[in-house]
């Protein structure tokens, strides 16, 4: 059996190349619904016009001249702002690109309307929740966002928040134009010295942990991603989430929204956190309860919250929240400079041409179509791969930061009959998906990973044996970093998980040293417990009384009578006070919940 690898970001085939047929054609990397007589096996296809005609832009939101100037120089422009659905699909016939901000929805029935012409989607700013991403795809239509040039502005208005809520300059404001005059009533707190937790320590995070640094706040932060060398760098601590919320004096909310931290700040997190602390959100409205934070607002819990994104946007008008005296509200402000517009303007102006000439935009949130053969055959091992990635990543202790990441694929085939690009992405996705709000995908996965300070090597096994097969397993090791579930950690001390595919369906094979076999489905709870009679049972027994449904059980021991690995795959996430009974079982030593 003989090994060999490939390391960096980039997959052991060449990267993909895209060039022109000619000086009169351009070329746009998605793919098409053709009659199936004029299929290419086996290759993307390309749609080639002509550039006698220039491609149309459909600019349909208010855009930043210095934009529409470069889509200018490349495509006629149409700036048509305010349109109605209707008018939208009537439109969008017409048209090669569409730009919109959040405003415009952009349904599956627009990608319908457009019958086939509509290649490339831009989202003038970094949300995607206006555009139907699987209608896109479908239609064979790019989405590309601009995800980067509102970073400084969202960053200041924070620091913004922060200090007129510390210093109650709205509310101080309102009572002076109602003729009062209330010194005493608006004693504000000092900065200087307080606690600042940063939660999320992305682009606009950083740069909030910057300017407060500068006004003399202690900083910390929680980010699963963030490198610990970067945080130290600007003088700040990574901390897992409870201690954040627990030992901040101002909070302040850059994660993205996902299933894993919408309502994260809820009744139980509120609990948690110092009494008198105060709150900013600039990133989703979704990651707070607004309810909770009404209730612990009333309670004293939280002194003051102040914020731009709701959950409902436009809040209505008859909030408690939005009324509380002591929250200061903007309405979606975060993006809103002048400089910031223009450089969102210029960002997804290149991006919509780039994508135009076809070039593969390093800010797609959607993938090209997969050749429908090759995805046949690797369907199965794509769930695996993605599977696998979001076990390991739950495996890791929060604040540890994910950096080195190492992909082993044992197969009968050579290097040349096994592309691993679209196993490598899907591991990429599963890795940084429940925890962000980027859409991985072939396109941007690499790019994505290397954004992230996330290096992925890839190491090939090569069998004996019949290729026909395209795998026997895949295996994802986690280097340098520690474990919620420490019996999960190899030999070598890297979280190790490992899987095949059985019948069609993927399998998990291995946790760090222990051989299990339980099925990817569903949602997995993993024991280290003492090797004896009963605990299957016992387990069992937990949870039935709590109607959760057991689909699977596995159980790998080193010996007998010594230690062993149980794996219980579960169709229900068990209560809080039921994963606590199973962790108060004596025999049990360790437990971990994971959500596939």
């Amino acid at each position: 059996m003989a090994a060999s690898a490939s390391s960096s970001l980039l997959s052991s085939r060449s990267p993909i190349k895209l060039t022109s047929l000619s000086s009169l054609t351009w070329r746009l990397p998605v793919s098409v619904s053709l009659p199936r007589h004029q299929r290419r096996r086996a290759s993307p296809v390309f749609v080639v016009l002509s550039m006698d005609a220039k491609p149309t832009v459909l600019v349909a939101e208010k855009l930043g001249e210095a934009g529409l100037d470069l889509l200018k120089e490349f495509a006629n422009v149409d700036c048509s702002y305010n349109l109605s659905p209707e008018e939208l699909c009537t439109k969008i016939s017409l048209c090669d690109a569409l730009i919109v901000r959040s405003g415009t929805k952009v349904s599956r029935e627009v990608f319908e309307s457009s019958g086939g012409r509509l290649k490339v989607v831009g989202r003038a700013g970094v949300g995607i929740d206006n555009v139907d991403l699987g209608a896109a795809t479908e239609h064979g239509c790019l989405v590309v966002n601009a995800p980067t040039a509102n970073t400084v502005a969202a960053a200041e208005h924070g620091i913004a928040l922060l200090t007129a809520m510390a210093r109650n300059v709205a509310q101080a404001d309102a009572s002076i134009k109602a003729g009062k005059w209330q010194r005493n009533k608006y004693v504000g707190v000092s900065l200087v010295g307080k606690t600042l937790a940063v939660m999320g320590f992305g682009k606009v995070g950083t740069e909030v942990a910057r300017r407060a640094k500068g006004l003399g706040m202690h900083v910390i932060a929680h980010d699963p991603y963030a490198p610990a060398d970067r945080a130290h760098a600007i003088g700040v601590d990574l901390v897992s989430f409870d201690e954040a919320i627990s030992t901040a004096d101002f909070l302040s909310l850059h994660m993205p929204l996902t299933p894993a931290t919408s309502k994260i700040l809820n009744d139980e997190n509120f609990a948690k956190m110092k009494k008198g602390v105060r709150i900013v959100n600039v990133a989703r409205g979704g990651v707070i309860d607004e309810d909770a934070l009404v209730r612990a607002l009333d309670a004293g819990i939280v002194a003051q919250a102040a914020l731009d994104v709701f959950t409902v946007e436009p809040p209505p008008k008859d909030s408690r929240l939005i009324q509380h005296e002591n929250v200061t509200v903007t309405p979606h402000l975060g993006a809103s400079t002048m400089e910031a517009q223009e450089g969102v303007a210029i960002e997804i102006a290149e991006a919509v041409v780039g994508a135009l000439r076809g070039e593969l935009a390093a800010t797609a949130v959607n993938a090209p179509m997969v050749p429908a053969e090759v995805l046949t055959e690797l369907k199965p091992y794509v769930t695996l791969a993605e599977k696998l990635g979001r076990l390991a990543v739950q495996l890791v202790a929060g604040g540890s930061g994910v950096k080195s990441v190492k992909v082993t694929y044992a197969s009968a085939r050579g290097p040349d009959d096994l592309d691993t690009r679209l196993l490598r992405a899907m591991v990429t996705k599963g890795l940084i998906e429940p925890i962000s709000s980027v859409f991985v995908n072939l396109v941007n996965a690499d790019f994505t990973a290397k954004q992230r300070g996330v290096r992925i090597t890839e190491q090939r096994v090569l069998l004996d044996g019949s290729p026909e097969s395209p795998l026997e397993f895949i295996q994802v090791q986690i280097a340098n970093v520690e474990s919620r579930f420490a019996s999960a950690m190899s030999e070598s001390g890297e979280v190790t998980v490992e899987g095949k595919v059985k019948d069609g369906v993927a399998h998990l094979t291995k946790v760090g040293g222990f051989e299990v076999d339980v099925s990817l489905e569903g949602n997995i709870i993993l024991c280290r417990q003492v090797d004896q009679p009963g605990m299957i049972g016992t387990v069992g027994s937990i949870l039935g009384e709590e109607n959760v449904n057991v689909s699977f059980m596995s159980v790998g021991r080193t010996a007998p009578r010594k230690q062993a690995i149980m794996a219980i795959g579960v169709d229900e996430q068990p209560s809080k006070a039921a994963l606590k009974r199973i962790g108060e079982i004596p025999a049990i030593e360790e437990f971990v919940f994971l959500d596939l």
